[in-house]
């Protein structure tokens, strides 16, 4: 029993040297986690001004053909959408590197 206190103690240790994260490992997450936030950002904004351009595509239409404006202003909408999506993409791919 006596050679059992020095190899759980030694495994304890291991594992509370490894649950330690050094100074530059959190620099280095929070760089990755900022980055990730500015790419959510920059979705937001993305989806924000692709509503906007659809809107002005609603307000532009004439009233002769609004099935056209209305396909222009969805097709507006769907790509902000996918360029969003796709920068959100890359965000979590960012906080996944932590």
């Amino acid at each position: 029993m006596n050679y059992l206190k020095p190899v759980l103690t030694a495994a304890m240790l291991t594992f509370a040297l490894a649950a330690c994260e050094s100074k530059q490992e959190d620099k280095r997450e929070e760089a990755l986690e900022q980055k990730a936030d500015k790419m959510e950002d920059r979705a937001d904004a993305v989806r924000e001004q692709g509503e906007a351009t659809a809107d002005r595509i609603e307000k532009q239409d004439p009233g002769i053909d609004s099935h056209t404006t209305d396909r222009t202003a969805d097709a507006a909408r769907e790509t902000a959408e996918k360029r969003a999506d796709q920068l959100e993409d890359k965000a979590d791919l960012e906080r996944e590197k932590k």
